[in-house]
């Protein structure tokens, strides 16, 4: 970034109104989670924008980039999607119909399971989902050019650690 903007934001001055009427908490903490939180809502606004105009909702990407993630041929089975993406099994169902429908993703029998199936990726599927992927390196990368290199892997550092706490914590 090179040089620092001491300015107050909007952030500042929300912390100095709650510091009059708070005086008594520290509102620390909020100088940097009130930041991260503008930031997310920011890049779910850009991931969003780089998803659709590669055809493809956000929800989309998640069970795609998943797919795209594994080894050729490109296919896991509903559990490890579920496990990938984090939602639960009557969701994963629906996307899939969803997916399926569009030509996105194809069901086919698991090979060693018969009451199974594996979920594969489609050529289709796996153009679109590069595609976005494109896009979405690209925008981010523009967000971040005001970083140095050396700023960013500090930056990815700091949340690499504040993301493991924040998981230790929950366990």
């Amino acid at each position: 970034m090179g040089e620092r903007d001491d300015r107050d934001d909007e952030v500042d001055l929300i912390i100095d109104a709650w510091s009059r009427r708070l005086p008594d908490v520290d509102l620390t903490p909020l100088d940097v989670m009130s930041r991260l939180r503008r930031v997310a809502n920011r890049l779910g606004r850009l991931r969003a924008s780089a998803f659709s105009e590669a055809g493809l909702a956000a929800w989309e990407f998640d069970v795609l980039a998943a797919l795209g993630r594994a080894e050729s041929p490109h296919e896991l089975s509903p559990a490890q999607l579920i496990e990938a993406t984090m939602i639960g099994s009557a969701a994963m169902t629906n996307r899939l119909d969803n997916l399926s429908r569009r030509g996105l993703v194809e069901r086919l029998p698991h090979p060693t399971d018969r009451r199974s199936v594996l979920i594969r990726l489609t050529s289709e599927g796996a153009t679109r989902v590069d595609d976005a992927m494109r896009r979405l390196a690209h925008r981010e990368a523009e967000e971040l050019r005001g970083l140095s290199r050396e700023e960013q892997a500090t930056l990815a550092l700091l949340l690499r650690r504040l993301a493991q706490d924040s998981v230790q914590d929950s366990e």
